[in-house]
């Protein structure tokens, strides 16, 4: 989240609502009606402020003037379906800073503030009219902060694994006590117990790198500041592909006992032959496990950081509907809430990261189950 960028446009809307002086009035109704229309364009948008900070975005936002926003670029990566629109081209490259924003054209593409594609880029034909939405492979802010994660846990890692050569024989040190317990807790507390000692070594690699990648992104995306503070695993689709990898391993590995339960299980032959009740509830239970997965994670890390941006929001709405005064009101206890829900969100990030890697693990354990 954009802790920083919320914090400093705070402080400019509520410098500007104390310091701005009144309007003269004038005599023409017709001017007045457009200074009404102008405030209402102004008035604050809860909703649309929260949506805004926990979706993803082709750019990292960090504050704004008035319409003047201080951005950090993405590279925006676009593979046209109507090249004859951009005078043969199919791919195209440019940052997002072509866009000004999310309110301007750019080679025939547009971010879309319509409902259907709100946020996202469009393809425009000659009239400027949206006529759909290009292959998009653009560096968004979640997959910067994917790519950022991999790096860290990489580094770290590879730091650890050189501290464990030298250090042979002896105590651990520095980041090593940190990450050693760890993969000694994910084996001995999560591995072995629900896949078995004979079978649970194969799974480690992915078990691990599950753990630490969902660890490190749901801390990073508390950090709130580029090139961190991207809501990686409150993002759908991110935690949807990590669901994918368990259902294909758990697949994959499924031995015959487990197909078996599933399509022929030991239960009364009425709950199989005419209707295949059971059948259809094991194959059920398939699909469900790993749609738990992807829904748990990603709703736990989104609503944290959908508390913190409604607790931020609490200031401009007061200052809004009761005047400056009510806003700096409600600043130490808006603040105070956020700063509380941010560290509740580090155990939650622990915590998720642990269930997602267990349950990982006992689906594979299932799979692999010998019969008895």
């Amino acid at each position: 989240m954009h802790k920083f960028s919320k914090a400093t446009y705070i402080f400019i809307v509520l410098f500007l609502a104390g310091v701005t002086p009144l309007l003269a009035q004038h005599d023409n109704k017709a001017k007045h009606e457009q200074k009404a229309d102008k405030h209402e364009e102004q008035a604050f948008d809860a909703g649309k402020f929260v949506v805004h900070h926990v979706s993803d975005a082709y750019d990292y936002h960090i504050v704004s003037f008035g319409n003047t926003n201080i951005t950090i670029p993405l590279p925006v990566i676009l593979y046209s379906k109507h090249p004859e629109l951009h005078e043969g081209k199919s791919f195209h490259v440019f940052m997002s800073t072509k866009f000004r924003h999310e309110h301007a054209d750019y080679k025939g593409f547009r971010i879309s503030e319509q409902k259907d594609y709100e946020g996202k880029i469009v393809e425009l034909n000659a009239e400027g009219q949206e006529i759909g939405r290009p292959f998009d492979l653009s560096i968004t802010k979640t997959v910067a902060g994917i790519l950022v994660s991999i790096i860290l846990i990489f580094s770290v890692l590879f730091s650890v694994k050189h501290m464990m050569k030298k250090n042979k024989g002896k105590s651990p040190k520095g980041i090593q006590n940190i990450v050693e317990p760890i993969v000694l807790f994910i084996r001995d507390e999560i591995a072995k117990p629900t896949i078995g000692d004979k079978k649970y070594e194969k799974f480690m690699p992915f078990l691990l790198t599950l753990f630490f990648f969902i660890l490190a992104n749901d801390i990073l995306g508390l950090i709130p500041f580029p090139p961190f503070s991207a809501n990686v695993t409150g993002n759908i689709t991110v935690t949807m592909v990590l669901a994918l990898f368990t259902f294909v391993i758990t697949t994959i590995n499924g031995n015959k006992h487990y197909w078996k339960e599933i399509y022929n299980p030991d239960v009364p032959w009425w709950l199989k032959y005419p209707f295949p009740l059971m059948p259809i509830v094991e194959l059920t239970g398939v699909i469900t496990k790993p749609f738990v997965l992807m829904v748990r994670l990603f709703a736990n890390m989104l609503a944290g950081h959908m508390i913190v941006t409604v607790f931020v929001s609490l200031i401009f709405v007061f200052a809004h509907l009761m005047g400056p005064a009510a806003g700096y009101a409600i600043s130490p206890v808006s603040v105070g809430f956020s700063v509380f829900i941010l560290l509740l969100d580090i155990l939650v990030s622990f915590i998720q990261a642990y269930v997602f890697t267990l349950l990982s693990a006992l689906y594979f354990g299932m799979a692999t189950a010998d019969h008895h």
